[in-house]
């Protein structure tokens, strides 16, 4: 137990000062009519992170953010509606998403990077690497699936109902510590809502179509099912599957599971700068 609380209180001074870091790292891009956060850390080849659904930067990659800045050049972005980003009148669509992705590695004269997205950011990862495949390098695709059937039943029968309750607390404190504003959260939330009631598969054709070397890694006990993860790594012809311990977002050190004393994230660290290092 006490070896716990030293875990848990070292894990929250590293995200305190990386974020206490941040504010001289954060900035700010007019992409597609919205007013877009980055940060960037690091140097080297560019990393692009992308964080998951109803998230932020830190709540996502707050862990492996240090670590992945040792060896690359990290562009992590906030996306549309989701932390410090604006906000445009429409809906959130990761082919939206992707597009603001690449008009910012425009303005900041990135050619082309390596992207790693996190759940929903995996979705938006996939769309880049189909409809701008000149713009990505190499991709890493964490917990994120290409069809409805990838993640059970039960998954999508919760949204008709879904309410701002079911957003986990940490997630709506952290978006109200950065806006102060619960309409805006309130109107993050039935956005990402409405992006998955009306979520298509993309084919089996689009995915066969990507010409970028990919990672896929889910958790054994993440949303999308092993079989599916399977599935997509026999479908991109250039690609590597990992299967880590953890839930979703555990193995890399999502903040829900910052009470999970595991080395994963360390792991997933070292798996990640050895795919982006292969040839």
């Amino acid at each position: 137990m006490e070896a716990m609380k030293i875990f848990i209180f070292n894990l929250l001074i590293i995200m305190t000062t990386t974020q206490a870091n941040a504010q001289t790292a954060g900035k700010y891009a007019d992409v597609n009519g919205i007013k877009m956060y980055y940060e960037i850390h690091g140097t080297g080849t560019p990393l692009i992170l992308l964080h998951g659904g109803g998230s932020t930067i830190y709540t996502s990659f707050g862990r492996i953010l240090p670590e992945l800045a040792k060896t690359h050049r990290v562009i992590a972005i906030e996306l549309q509606a989701h932390g410090h980003t604006g906000d445009r009148d429409a809906p959130e669509t990761f082919a939206q998403d992707a597009d603001d992705v690449v008009e910012l590695m425009r303005q900041l004269n990135i050619p082309s990077a390596d992207v790693l997205g996190f759940s929903n950011g995996g979705h938006t990862t996939l769309q880049m690497a189909i409809s701008h495949p000149e713009k990505v390098q190499k991709i890493i695709i964490a917990s994120a699936f290409y069809k409805r059937a990838g993640v059970p039943d039960a998954f999508w029968q919760g949204f008709g109902k879904a309410t701002l309750n079911n957003m986990p607390q940490l997630y709506r404190d952290e978006y109200l510590k950065i806006n102060h504003d619960s309409a805006r959260l309130i109107n993050m939330f039935n956005k990402d809502v409405q992006r998955m009631e009306n979520f298509k598969d993309w084919t089996d054709e689009q995915i066969k179509s990507i010409k970028a070397s990919a990672l896929i890694v889910i958790g054994d006990h993440d949303l999308p099912k092993p079989e599916h993860a399977v599935e997509m790594y026999r479908l991109i012809p250039n690609s590597r599957l990992a299967i880590l311990p953890g839930a979703h977002g555990e193995y890399l050190g999502e903040a829900l599971f910052a009470e999970s004393n595991n080395a994963s994230p360390e792991s997933f660290v070292m798996i990640v700068n050895k795919f982006l290092q292969s040839n």
